[in-house]
């Protein structure tokens, strides 16, 4: 297991490259995470570096497109940082971001906390704490040159490749009666392409995706708080962006929201 020094010595390394916009090969030896808990304990550390509460948290890879993408076989769970968040309709600056993708995606905000626990959270109490379904686009990122070969364990000290988050609108109230896995989602970049994808892309259903990450904190961190949201995966196979592109996500009867990318 790693210690405390060279858990933090790896998240203040990935911390420099992410503020300069630099990459690296891999963490060095000597702070290098083995295990999915290595790999948090990491991550923990990145938490309030930028000197404000933890806004939330995102699930990578629950799709098989999304973990195809970063070359994984399950999700991921990272942490999604105040500074990081932009408004519906935001410019947003891709700076030195490599991935170059946006994702669509549901997003819960808990109304009551859910801490870790020793047996399992199921799907209904997790439900029970959640006070509301807004919409979403995240806009990963990794530190690694390579990141699809870094590893699960790299990625999670990497906070799951979370960079960006634009939060949308809150869906209407009625959002619980319908049937999330079956959601369709439609989204455009500017006039160049457009795609589709529905909620069961997201582990089934974003409610399991919800469950998942719960237990997964309870497990392997400080469980989920009231007032934090949670990006529950990309609904579609990741929309390639550029400088100048213009991206429109529609949840149809549960809203739209839309982010410009400039250099």
């Amino acid at each position: 297991m790693l210690d405390d020094g060279a858990a933090e010595a790896a998240a203040a390394l990935l911390w420099q490259h992410w503020r300069e916009g630099r990459r690296l090969a891999a963490l060095p030896a000597s702070m290098r995470p083995s295990s999915r808990a290595e790999g948090y304990a990491i991550q923990s550390r990145l938490e309030g570096r930028d000197g404000q509460p933890l806004f939330g948290w995102k699930i990578a890879a629950t799709s098989k497109a999304g973990q195809a993408h970063i070359g994984v076989d399950g999700p991921l769970a990272g942490r999604i940082l105040a500074s990081q968040v932009f408004p519906d309709g935001a410019e947003v600056p891709l700076g030195a971001n490599a991935m170059l993708v946006a994702e669509p995606e549901f997003v819960f905000r808990l109304a009551r906390g859910l801490p870790p626990r020793s047996t399992p959270y199921k799907q209904a109490e997790v439900m029970d704490a959640v006070g509301a379904l807004h919409l979403g686009i995240e806009v990963p990122d990794s530190r690694f040159e390579d990141f699809a070969t870094a590893g699960g364990p790299q990625l999670i000290a990497d906070n799951a490749c979370a960079h960006q988050f634009v939060l949308g609108p809150e869906a209407p109230a009625d959002w619980r009666g319908l049937d999330l896995a079956a959601h369709p989602v439609t989204a455009r970049v500017g006039e160049r392409y457009g795609r589709e994808g529905i909620g069961a892309n997201v582990l089934g259903d974003p409610r399991i995706a919800l469950t998942w990450l719960a237990n997964e904190l309870s497990a392997h961190g400080p469980g989920l708080a009231a007032g934090q949201y949670v990006t529950t995966g990309t609904c579609m196979v990741p929309l390639e962006i550029t400088a100048g592109d213009a991206v429109r996500a529609d949840f149809g009867r549960l809203g739209s929201l839309a982010v410009r990318f400039i250099a």
